[in-house]
């Protein structure tokens, strides 16, 4: 049988050969952010079974990114297991046990937010900063023994007023439950609805939901901010748990879908950087996120955020530029923070805590001020965000019957209109010319 004339070109079918290299290759890029150089190794079994009413996977928020421009790549799982294993053992003892960075209490029933503007400011080039509450969480003794105890990588996430579902982590390797720890952090009105879909038994010392260990926080001397309270297990872990090395902080909203050593060897280790942190889908100057805080009333007090950014011009925060790299973005999606626990992560996080309680629990928008005026610099890792959206699986939070509506919660404090005035009020003025490009 003669061969069709269509394959007698040996140019004709490099050129086919070539074309469908290129785009399988082009699909495959376009779509996949995670590369890994071999099998997974993960978990063969599901760590926690749900009953049906509980609903864990509700409310999931999809993601159809079309294009990846800054995939990452995963080393072996058991050679990055070791390499994590030899680093906890090797590095030193967490500078986090210093005296100097005890919680220093202003009045009896406030906290470090009565630090002066200059009070604050003046420990942004120390290596070691009062930052707080430390010695006033209340949480259990065998609780607090426990995150002693955990001495190498932990994952640290809290739901606060019952705002979300528990969610167990995917793709864990089969030794990562031996040297990670996973801890929780509710408060009694989250316990109450975890005891409803008897996912645990109150009359219990401690509490096991697959593979978070559950810690109540007794809410008698918290914040009566849900979102301040948990700002203490995002920005204290290295107060919370002394003797870790390494740690990853996951919003309540977020399923993680990649081992966390994986995703520490990945993101810190290899990067050699104190830090991993998202980049934000839309904005990259600090005065953006807070014109949409204030747009989208993820704030209530208008003025305050006004205010909050004023003294922040004052004190020098200028627009992202150029000028700023390797700092790729003055905005984050705090929602996943990566740590190696040393001094600068340390002094990022305390410097990070006292302007949140001085302010607002909105860390977008201090984060930029902080990281640009610490001392020692902070060595960062910004992430792509299609990255992040393969990392974890990100869910509204619970959506109940009678849900908020606009006349609940605090009402709106509306900010002065001189926000571009030539006077007192007008010192982002230089600020906003410059990130418009018209200085």
């Amino acid at each position: 049988m003669a061969t069709p004339l269509l394959f007698q070109s040996k140019i004709l079918c490099f050129s086919l050969l070539y074309l469908f290299t290129a785009a399988l290759y082009a699909s495959l890029s376009s779509t996949k952010c995670l590369f890994r150089s071999s099998p997974f190794d993960p978990v063969q079994f599901p760590l926690f079974s749900y009953p049906s009413t509980y609903g864990e996977h509700k409310y999931a928020i999809p993601t159809h990114r079309s294009s990846c421009t800054s995939p990452i790549y995963f080393s072996d799982y058991w050679a990055a297991l070791k390499e994590i294993q030899d680093l906890c053992r090797n590095s030193s003892s967490s500078s986090s046990s210093s005296p100097t960075l005890r919680y220093i209490q202003g009045k009896a029933d406030t906290f470090g937010g009565n630090f002066s503007t200059q009070e604050r400011f003046s420990y942004f080039d120390r290596a070691e900063v009062p930052c707080g509450f430390m010695n006033e969480f209340p949480i259990s003794n065998s609780d607090r023994l426990a995150m002693k105890n955990c001495e190498g990588v932990v994952v640290v996430s809290a739901i606060f007023g019952d705002h979300d579902k528990i969610r167990q982590p995917n793709g864990l390797g089969s030794k990562t439950l031996d040297q990670v720890c996973f801890f929780m952090f509710v408060d009694d009105v989250t316990l109450k609805g975890l005891d409803h879909h008897k996912l645990l038994s109150r009359k219990s010392q401690e509490y096991k939901i697959g593979a978070w260990r559950i810690v109540k926080v007794s809410s008698k001397h918290l914040y009566a901010n849900a979102a301040m309270n948990g700002v203490i297990p995002k920005f204290l872990v290295h107060r919370l748990f002394p003797n870790s090395k390494y740690s990853i902080w996951l919003d309540a909203k977020l399923q993680l879908m990649i081992d966390p050593l994986l995703l520490i060897h990945s993101l810190v280790v290899s990067e050699n950087v104190d830090m991993a942190i998202s980049k934000h889908p839309y904005y990259i100057h600090t005065m953006e996120e807070a014109m949409a805080t204030a747009r989208w009333k993820k704030w209530w007090d208008i003025d305050s955020l006004k205010k909050q950014m004023e003294t922040y011009c004052e004190h020098g925060l200028q627009p992202w530029s150029a000028d700023k790299l390797p700092y790729a973005s003055d905005v984050p999606d705090s929602a996943l923070i990566l740590r190696k626990h040393g001094i600068a992560s340390n002094l990022f996080s305390c410097l990070m805590f006292n302007e949140l309680e001085a302010f607002n629990p909105r860390d977008q928008l201090a984060f930029a001020f902080v990281r640009d005026h610490m001392n020692p610099k902070l060595k960062l890792n910004m992430f792509e965000v299609e990255v992040f959206e393969q990392i974890v699986l990100e869910y509204r939070h619970n959506l109940k019957r009678g849900a908020p509506n606009s006349k609940e919660g605090p009402k709106i404090k509306r900010a002065r209109p001189d926000l571009f005035s030539n006077g007192t009020c007008g010192r982002c003025k230089k600020y906003l010319l410059e990130m418009w490009g018209e200085s």
